[in-house]
């Protein structure tokens, strides 16, 4: 038997948070798990396969074996070490916090990436968005990928922090800030540090449109 947990989209289509799963051998890769949830919940078929799926908050490959007592999360599609400020919260975000987090005597510049919740989104009008993460590995994951980034550019620091809940037109989702010794550094690791955040932190985004209807952001069906 295993846990399974379903975040964002994937809690919607399959209807339901959590369930127990029986294994019939004690043991299954997680392509085969993804089968098994596409014909347990068919909504989500067609989805799942472009899921991510977790145990122990570390991301598993397609052919991992999740055993019986494994607690699995199915991650769906995404919309920092000591010290480093690197956060997700509910409250409205300040930019000059993130600003003197990297600041530090040995910075000659920073640089700032502020993302802002627009009132359109590929032509279609949007009313708000709404941000959902991961409890535990958005933070461990966006640290990561900032640990990454001041490996990449040495002499960088970096901060970041992401906004959940219900946001509205003009609210600022995200923050990312970046020091160094050099203008062009901290500008290229700030860059860095956004665009692996987008690609990887399990931080999950929802449009509103003014109708009342929305959708899951990056998420298609096969």
């Amino acid at each position: 038997m295993i846990a399974v947990r379903y975040f964002a989209a994937a809690r919607e289509f399959a209807g339901l948070e959590s369930e127990d799963i029986a294994l019939p051998e004690g043991e299954i890769s997680v392509t085969a798990l993804m089968t098994l949830i596409g014909e347990r919940h068919p909504r989500l078929s067609g989805y799942v396969e472009h899921m991510r799926f977790a145990v122990d908050d570390c991301f598993l490959m397609n052919d991992a074996a999740i055993r019986d007592g494994d607690a699995v999360d199915v991650i769906p599609p995404v919309a920092g070490g000591s010290g480093r400020l690197v956060d997700v919260r509910d409250q409205p975000l300040r930019v000059d916090e993130l600003l003197e987090a990297v600041k530090h005597p040995g910075a000659g510049g920073v640089s700032l990436f502020v993302g802002v919740v627009r009132d359109h989104a590929e032509g279609k009008a949007v009313k708000r968005l709404d941000y959902e993460a991961h409890p535990t590995m958005a933070r461990s994951e966006m640290r990561r990928v900032l640990e990454q980034v001041e490996a990449d550019f040495p002499g960088a620091r970096l901060a970041a922090v992401h906004r959940v809940g219900e946001l509205a037109v003009g609210d600022l989702a995200i923050v990312v800030a970046a020091s160094a010794p050099h203008r062009a550094q901290a500008i290229e690791a700030c860059q860095a540090a956004i665009d692996r955040i987008k690609d990887s932190v399990p931080v999950w985004k929802k449009e509103w449109a003014p109708d009342g209807s929305a959708n899951w952001v990056n998420l298609e069906r096969s």
